[in-house]
């Protein structure tokens, strides 16, 4: 289990780890493969006349479900906490390593988007 902390710090690092996976999971283009059997591909030409490709959830069965499911960053979020949550209360070393490498993902990537947008001024 993690050092002793106040209730607030292991809230933020719970909160951070969450946000990070939760990001992974829904965005991220190295969960792409796993998202892709709940999705459907939908191309419509714009305005300009270039084809764009829309991710729709299919529409029936579990498949479509849990593409729902993929396509709501709450949604994710809700059960993602709650598997992070769960594997703290574990107590296991393994458990407690995920989540502390998931916060620190996320500070650096908060870290990045500042950067970012800074640099972009």
């Amino acid at each position: 289990m993690f050092p002793p902390q106040s209730e607030f710090t292991l809230f933020i690092i719970l909160g951070l780890a969450s946000f990070r996976l939760t990001r992974l999971i829904v965005f991220d283009k190295i969960m792409e493969p796993l998202r892709s059997p709940f999705f459907k591909e939908i191309e419509e030409k714009n305005e300009e006349g270039i084809v764009e490709i829309f991710l729709m959830p299919k529409e029936k069965g579990l498949l479509g479900w849990i593409g729902q499911l993929l396509s709501c960053f709450w949604c994710v979020g809700v059960w993602v906490s709650l598997f992070l949550v769960f594997l703290y209360i574990q107590s296991w070393f393994i458990g407690d390593v995920l989540i502390l490498i998931l916060a620190v993902a996320a500070v650096g990537a908060i870290i990045e988007v500042i950067i970012s947008k800074i640099m972009d001024i």
